[in-house]
């Protein structure tokens, strides 16, 4: 046995968890895309499967429905911006760090502009689902525990047994639920990426009086 045959056991696991995990980002972000442009009620799980080049049994491996996949891209989301926060400079202020982090994944340069309104419309559409909501507070919870860990690394606190990095971390979510909304409720486009920028400021600021 040659050593690159001895090293391909140990390879495989990382490789096969990547491969899920962009498989269900796939469906997860084809979910999305089928649901804003024709509507809730007018996408099957058998279109999201084909969206995403899988099969339909694929895509149940994954997730139960429409609701937990598009759920899914919250909570994906919010795991690179734990690992982003983990990369930041040692010595940067825990809310640039915060603010880097989350802005680089809910609005990468580049992809500043608002979206064009029919766009919107059908996020907002979405977004009030009913069945969407249960999986969407489901991830959300688990999006704030990881990103609670990655608060508590950085600060040197404990994710267990101290309030700070919960708090924190439930902040961070609460502030970019907040800039998507006016984003995407603005009377005028606002760009995601401008609101999330004024949320943070008002943060680190400690939220001052207007």
């Amino acid at each position: 046995m040659t050593p690159a045959d001895e090293a391909r056991p140990a390879d495989r696991p990382g490789l096969r968890e990547r491969k899920k995990r962009e498989t269900r980002v796939a469906l997860s972000q084809a979910a999305i895309r089928l649901c804003v442009l024709h509507g809730w009620a007018n996408v099957t799980m058998d279109q999201i499967a084909a969206e995403a080049n899988v099969s339909v049994r694929t895509f149940r491996n994954y997730f139960a429905g429409k609701a937990e996949a598009i759920a899914a891209s919250h909570l994906e989301r919010m795991h690179r911006v734990a690992g982003d926060l983990l990369t930041r400079p040692p010595g940067e202020p825990l809310w640039d760090s915060l603010r880097h982090a989350v802005l680089g994944q809910f609005a990468p340069q580049g992809n500043s502009a608002p979206q064009d309104e029919r766009w919107r419309e059908g996020v907002r559409l979405m977004l009030a689902e009913p069945a969407l909501a249960g999986e969407i507070v489901k991830a959300n919870a688990a999006a704030q525990q990881e990103l609670a860990e990655a608060v508590a690394r950085r600060t040197g606190s404990d994710a267990e047994r101290e309030v700070y990095p919960k708090l924190v971390a439930a902040v961070v979510a609460a502030g970019s639920a907040v800039a998507v909304e006016h984003s995407l409720r603005a009377e005028e486009a606002v760009p995601l990426g401008a609101a999330l920028t004024q949320v943070f400021e008002q943060l680190a600021a400690g939220l001052p009086v207007p």
